[in-house]
């Protein structure tokens, strides 16, 4: 027969082992996803300066003009 602190640590080895297998299945943490979209953000905010510059705006124009931009993704 089986005592309460053997029928407890079975169980606890039991959830271990499950959670393990558990954490092992998961995908990559959204962390480097995120990491993956920020670069992509710097680019298109990068992208939407420089044409800002080739087009010689300043002040409220070039504020407009790079929202407008990098809501199309860097593609005016």
């Amino acid at each position: 027969m089986m005592t309460k602190s053997t029928v407890v640590a079975a169980i606890v080895f039991s959830l271990a082992i499950g959670a393990g297998s558990a954490v092992a299945q998961n995908p990559p943490p959204a962390a480097d996803q995120a990491a993956a979209g920020t670069m992509d953000k710097k680019a298109i905010s990068k992208a939407c300066s420089d044409q800002a510059n080739a087009k010689n705006l300043h002040g409220k124009e070039r504020k407009k003009f790079r929202a407008k931009c990098k809501r199309e993704g860097g593609k005016m």
